[in-house]
């Protein structure tokens, strides 16, 4: 870990304070890989170290929004030994042998022992050499994970990948994928899908559902003739295709990842002067297409004005407008607060593993002696102020501040499902009248503040397990997600095709509008369809993490440990000024900063 002297910041994933440190660390080697666990976090670093790049080292970004163009040009440079530092996501985790590769610094917590030490391999990959690296935490919380990974790859202990049960609609693609060859015979196939880990457990009556979905789209759209897309033979009682256009359509489609719309983001130029001669016409020459950058989310675009700026492919780039399916751009240097691109696939949750190591190390002040000093007295703090809980336990924190009422909670089980718990408590803390305005989820903690008094609540009830049957499925119901996520499932499995011989790919707004239709009409006529199945199953062990809501649970069932405190804690702070993780303009921001300085100095006094 960087042995910094710089203030480790208490909130923040920029690891700004140590830019300085990794910079010095970059001018030592040969070359070295700064790995982030986003793309956002890759285009930010790569603008922090460029403004310290004092000795105007060769740089590269790299990143799977890229022009694939530009990622095989960084890569040659590496292999020719150009470079002297990559900014990288997971595109160089693997494959990356080159011997020029000596330090690896990884920006922030790697969020798992196993993906830390697949990275640090990637330095001195010789052999009987040893791998060297460096992690810079972002903030405080994170210097812990950094230490539990530490100690987990110093005593050769891995997590890994929880198995997980095979998604319906998968089954449902494969299923038509071996009817459009050899037809086949329903209890042989049964047989070669349960032999299969993922789907061991699958009975055969769930397995004869998929079979009829597959055939006539369930009960309330058989009489659909368009869902109608395998029949089975009278005289030996196997199942094809319905016909070749239906064989040839399921091909065009087929595949396990329905990726986000995306735009090319091109560099804009004006059109050519009319030729000498021609009439010149009034207005400006139109804007025309040029270079190709990579590729952005279309959602992520169409939260932009134009003129709005953004960083992407290492530049601040001046969004213009969309054309069909190019976004616009010029460069835009020196353009102050650009936008950071989200991508959806940016999600890297704290390991179950990891999260369990941590809170170990809370609880066990020997493991505590090589944090830094800064680090150790926070931890000190929060034991004088509050308390630091065993690692069976979860502590629960309320306190009032500026006319409003917190209550958070230390569960450190990763952003993911303390989302899902964050949104479930907010809808029972509104049956008990205490009037929620919010909630915020960290990788470590979930606070929630509200208009009405928390200090009184029967915690122990309050996260009781039973928040996931009835409040899990009402909000659901009401939810957005379910909607997105029966999108995916529905092109997954076939029952809606984005490619259709002789016509242009559907965009994500005509599937989606397909789609919602779909779900509508399940949701009233066959609410146990099981495309809805899938749907529920994929949001909740994907986007709600809810196997891992429900174990958190049950391990704090009778061990809450709750504090009434009179106002900030120090494990709170950070927490606090992730609320206020807004970015604002002018005057506003030194109140910003006085209201930090304020709060922190509440949460140690």
């Amino acid at each position: 870990m960087l042995d910094s002297n710089a203030q480790i910041p208490w909130a923040g994933h920029t690891a700004r304070h140590a830019m300085p440190e990794v910079y010095q660390a970059i001018m030592g080697a040969k070359l070295a890989l700064v790995f982030v666990n986003t793309r956002a976090q890759a285009e930010m670093t790569f603008q922090a170290l460029w403004r310290i790049n004092e000795d105007a080292l060769p740089i590269a970004l790299h990143h799977g929004s890229l022009d694939v163009a530009q990622r095989r040009k960084v890569e040659a440079a590496m292999a020719r030994g150009d470079l002297r530092a990559v900014v990288c996501t997971s595109t160089l985790d693997l494959g990356i042998d080159w011997g020029d590769v000596d330090l690896v610094i990884q920006i922030g917590a790697p969020k798992g022992a196993a993906r830390l030490v697949q990275r640090i391999g990637r330095a001195n990959h010789r052999l009987d050499e040893p791998s060297r690296a460096l992690l810079a935490p972002s903030n405080r919380f994170e210097v812990l994970e950094c230490r539990a990974a530490q100690e987990a790859v110093a005593e050769g202990e891995m997590d890994g990948a929880e198995p997980r049960v095979g998604g319906l609609d998968c089954l449902a693609q494969h299923i038509m994928g071996c009817a459009c060859g050899e037809p086949f015979d329903a209890d042989e196939l049964y047989a070669e899908v349960i032999s299969t880990e993922p789907y061991a457990a699958l009975p055969r009556a769930q397995f004869d559902r998929v079979i009829d979905f597959v055939a006539t789209g369930g009960y309330a759209l058989r009489s659909y003739d368009r869902y109608k897309r395998i029949v089975q033979e009278l005289n030996t009682g196997r199942w094809r295709a319905r016909n070749p256009t239906i064989a040839q359509q399921h091909r065009m489609n087929v595949g396990a990842i329905v990726e986000s719309e995306m735009l090319d983001v091109r560099l804009a130029h004006r059109a050519q002067a009319s030729r000498p001669g021609t009439p010149k016409s009034a207005g400006p020459r139109p804007l025309m297409p040029g270079r190709r950058l990579g590729q952005i989310e279309e959602y992520f675009i169409e939260g932009l004005a134009p003129g709005d700026t953004f960083l992407f492919a290492g530049e601040v780039l001046r969004f213009l407008s969309v054309r069909d399916t190019d976004a616009l751009v010029v460069r835009a240097p020196g353009a102050e607060n650009p936008s950071i691109p989200s991508y959806a696939g940016g999600k890297f949750p704290l390991s179950t593993f990891l999260a369990d190591r941590v809170r170990h190390l809370l609880h066990e002040p020997k493991r505590q002696k090589l944090l830094p000093q800064q680090v150790r007295d926070w931890i000190r703090m929060q034991k004088k102020r509050s308390v630091a809980p065993a690692p069976d336990e979860m502590l629960v924190e309320t306190f009032p501040r500026a006319a409003k009422h917190y209550l958070v909670c230390y569960p450190f089980e990763g952003r993911l499902s303390h989302q899902t718990l964050g949104v479930l408590i907010t809808r029972r803390l509104e049956r008990l009248g205490r009037k929620p305005m919010g909630f915020l989820a960290s990788e470590y903690a979930m606070a929630v503040w509200a208009l009405e008094p928390m200090d009184d609540i029967d915690f122990k009830a309050l996260f009781d397990e039973d928040m996931l049957g009835d409040d899990l499925e009402a909000w659901l119901a009401e939810s957005t997600l379910m909607k997105s996520t029966f999108s995916k499932c529905a092109v997954i499995s076939g029952m809606i095709e984005r490619k259709l011989p002789g016509a242009a790919r559907k965009t994500g707004r005509q599937v989606s509008f397909s789609s919602d239709l779909i779900y509508d009409v399940l949701r009233q006529y066959e609410p146990d369809h099981i495309l809805l199945q899938a749907a529920f199953a994929d949001a909740g062990e994907g986007y709600l993490d809810i196997k891992r809501v429900g174990a958190l649970l049950r391990r704090v069932k009778g061990r809450i440990v709750h504090r009434a405190l009179p106002h900030v804690s120090p494990f709170a702070a950070p927490v606090m000024l992730e609320m206020g993780r807004v970015g604002v303009q002018g005057g506003a921001d030194e109140a910003v900063l006085e209201d930090a300085a304020s709060l922190i100095a509440e949460a140690m006094s």
